[in-house]
């Protein structure tokens, strides 16, 4: 999935204790509640918001549900409710269940071998573990692979992952394998004749109430499965108060309950470090976590976290290049205050715990509103040769005011308008990626007096790129950085002469 950021370019916090029910939520809303009111400590939460808050540079979004309602919720500005997130393979649980409820309607079984359903993009003559490889293999991360295909949109194809060689025998070694995946949302569109997307809308999406999820396809139109799915925080937590219930919602019983309770128990082992959260072993497209729980979880940081023993839910969305601190700040700090019984009101510690969430937000730099060196550049073109990050040239152009700035950037023949506030994000639209148009949201500091840096983050993804600009004389230095990628973070020092 590198190729997503191959081109250069990639409001108070809404984080708040829940309370009761908006009138005029949509029907499949889940019912809000005070903490206590559900056995969670809002002294407990309060020291888990803040250790999350200052420990981990990257978090997006929270929401915990116990006992079926929502105490807690938030999202680190510029990230907001409404705004979808990339799953990355989170997106694969949801696979999963498209492959239990067809399952469920006999269009096809776990038992099936793989190479029957596309004799067409078989080898003439597959090996015995190609022969041997079943669906409920692919669904393990079983498969007999030793690596994987290229997952990327414009090459993964089941032609591909069948003309794989397959060293192992099917069901005896884990191997984590989007491609796989894959082939199962192939499979079920096969046999059902829609996308897994379009499969899963009446099923699952709309008795959900998960409105206008997105999922991208390959070069064939077969949605990747693995990854490329956008939802909502709350989507997240209900689809994951639909496994924690297994698979029944408001009385109707969406997906089959031995379906449920097999696709999260430990199908294949994957490790033996009792530390590890990806040691615990793996399911049907789920893993197997710490504290008898499991999880479907994505690049970066995207979990949905199932405590069956508490009743409870945790949805997080983040950008963060260890995903194992976030499970362990959920053990060490958030588990603890999930009680057996009601707890008693906590009006005080409750609004402390308010007050601090409503304060919540990215960082963003930290500098000056002006500089001394900000009137011999602002306006003025700097332009830049030929690079492989394709940035032509570069603007700061002040407001009005002339503290809030606009980054005016030309790169690959697109030229983009940012506007950036100050100690604080302000929204708008760019390229980023593959994407020609995405959400952003920006702010900006000069951090010295020859030197402007700029944080931008795409705040439907787990991204946010920091650009530094340092002037001297007609020149600038253009140094930026990714928080997280599947390479390196840092691109290399770029150049540009004053027009």
């Amino acid at each position: 999935m590198k190729h997503f950021f191959q081109v250069w370019f990639f409001s108070a916090a809404l984080f708040s204790v829940a309370g009761p029910a908006v009138s005029g939520q949509p029907v499949a809303s889940l019912p809000r509640s005070a903490p206590e009111a559900q056995g969670v400590s809002s002294v407990g939460l309060l020291a888990f918001v803040e250790a999350a808050d200052q420990q981990i540079d990257g978090m997006h979004s929270l929401m915990l549900l116990r006992h079926g309602h929502v105490v807690a919720e938030g999202w680190w500005a510029p990230y907001d409710a409404r705004s979808q997130h990339e799953l990355y393979s989170l997106s694969k649980s949801f696979t999963s269940t498209a492959v239990g409820m067809a399952v469920a309607e006999g269009k096809l079984s776990v038992d099936d071998e793989v190479v029957k359903f596309f004799p067409e993009d078989a080898p003439a003559e597959p090996g015995p573990n190609l022969k041997a490889m079943r669906v409920r293999d692919l669904l393990s991360m079983a498969a007999g692979h030793q690596d994987e295909t290229s997952s990327a949109p414009e090459k993964i194809s089941v032609k591909a992952f069948l003309a794989h060689p397959v060293p192992h025998k099917p069901g005896t070694h884990f191997k984590y394998n989007t491609p796989a995946t894959f082939t199962l949302s192939a499979i079920v569109q096969k046999q059902t004749g829609l996308t897994v997307l379009d499969y899963l809308r009446p099923r699952l999406f709309e008795p959900l109430g998960i409105e206008q999820p997105v999922w991208n396809t390959n070069w064939q139109g077969i949605s990747l499965g693995g990854y490329g799915m956008r939802v909502r925080t709350e989507d997240i937590a209900r689809f994951g108060q639909l496994y924690l219930k297994k698979g029944n919602w408001r009385g109707k019983q969406l997906i089959p309950a031995s379906w449920v309770e097999a696709a999260t128990a430990r199908q294949v082992s994957n490790g033996s470090n009792p530390k590890s959260d990806w040691d615990q072993g793996y399911g049907f497209q789920f893993w197997r976590s710490r504290h008898g729980a499991y999880r479907g979880d994505g690049a970066f940081g995207q979990y949905c976290i199932v405590l069956p023993e508490q009743d409870a839910v945790v949805v997080i969305t983040s950008g963060v290049k260890n995903m194992q601190t976030v499970l362990d700040l959920v053990w060490d700090k958030l588990l603890p205050t999930l009680q057996p019984r009601r707890l008693s009101s906590d009006l005080g510690n409750r609004m402390k715990l308010e007050r601090r969430l409503a304060s919540l937000a990215l960082r963003t730099p930290e500098g000056s509103p002006s500089s001394p060196t900000a009137a011999k550049v602002l306006g003025r073109k700097f332009v830049f040769s030929a690079n492989d990050q394709k940035i032509e040239s570069v603007t700061l152009q002040p407001d009005s005011s002339g503290s809030a700035m606009t980054l005016v950037l030309r790169a690959n023949s697109v030229e983009s308008r940012i506007a950036c506030g100050h100690r604080e994000w302000k929204k708008g639209r760019a390229p980023f990626g593959s994407y020609p148009d995405e959400p952003v949201a920006a702010s900006g500091a000069w951090v010295s007096d020859d030197s402007y840096v700029v944080k931008l983050a795409a705040f439907e993804t787990p991204f946010c790129l920091t650009i530094k600009l340092s002037f001297d004389g007609g020149r600038v230095l253009l140094d930026s950085e990714m928080n997280v990628s599947f390479g390196g973070t840092k691109r290399g020092q770029l150049v540009g002469q004053a027009n």
